[in-house]
């Protein structure tokens, strides 16, 4: 069961950016729109009504007078003189989805995690190698790096970094990562290629041109075939696709 909070003024904001005009959140429970909160034991109406001191239609009495919570160009101010509000707001259950309180600290403390492993992400991108930078880009970024300056290539993968920090640091810690790229330039060389619309992978080879394998339901290609290598039955299948790629 969520805590009470301190009474003092607080301040709430649509979530994802959202700025409309006016959004009006549902205040009462009703058969077509349930307003419920969970205790641990019960699920209770909740109720907004001005005029009394619970949120909770079991703790009201029959005189409410009801009122629309309405925000206004995304925000809504609510004056530590309404704590019944407050406290309605707390246990909506669309707080944490629909709207939140805006809790300076908090957002200071992720905007500084998110500077720091944007820094971090820069660093490490600037000081790849060629080679990583070409990895990176034929795996995560899907570049034709062989046609590629040096300079356009450090470019888009500098520029990844900064844009996607936290999916960049994934990337390149990926322990995937360099069979990924091995698999890459198996496609690129025409070993290996895609047929029944992407969903089966064959040998593109001069004495075999069998299926390998099959692409389960939303997988990427990519991803199984070097998890299929990372298999028995495909390892000296992967050292022979090496060596072909090493002539």
């Amino acid at each position: 069961m969520k805590k009470k909070k301190e009474i003092k003024n607080r301040v709430y904001r649509l979530r994802n950016g959202h700025q409309p005009l006016s959004h009006t959140i549902n205040s009462r429970n009703t058969r077509r729109k349930p307003l419920l909160y969970f205790d641990g034991e019960h699920n209770r109406p909740l109720r907004y009504a001005s005029n009394q001191k619970s949120p909770f239609e079991d703790e009201q009495d029959k005189n409410v007078i009801l009122d629309p919570v309405i925000f206004e160009d995304g925000m809504l101010v609510v004056p530590k003189n309404n704590p019944v509000l407050q406290e309605f707001l707390h246990y909506h259950p669309d707080n944490g989805s629909v709207f939140e309180e805006i809790d300076k600290e908090a957002d200071a403390q992720k905007e500084v995690k998110y500077l720091e492993t944007e820094a971090k992400a820069f660093k490490m991108a600037s000081e790849l190698t060629i080679d990583q930078m070409e990895t990176l880009g034929r795996v995560f970024l899907e570049l034709r790096v062989d046609n590629m300056t040096t300079s356009e290539l450090k470019r888009d993968v500098i520029l990844f970094a900064k844009n996607y920090p936290e999916d960049f640091l994934d990337a390149i810690n990926d322990p995937m990562l360099e069979l990924q790229d091995t698999v890459v330039k198996i496609f690129e060389k025409g070993l290996l290629g895609l047929r029944n619309n992407g969903k089966d992978v064959y040998y593109n080879l001069k004495t075999k041109k069998t299926k390998m394998l099959t692409i389960p339901f939303g997988d990427e290609h990519i991803q199984t075939v070097a998890s299929y290598f990372q298999k028995d039955e495909g390892l000296d299948i992967y050292k022979a696709f090496q060596e072909m790629l090493e002539k």
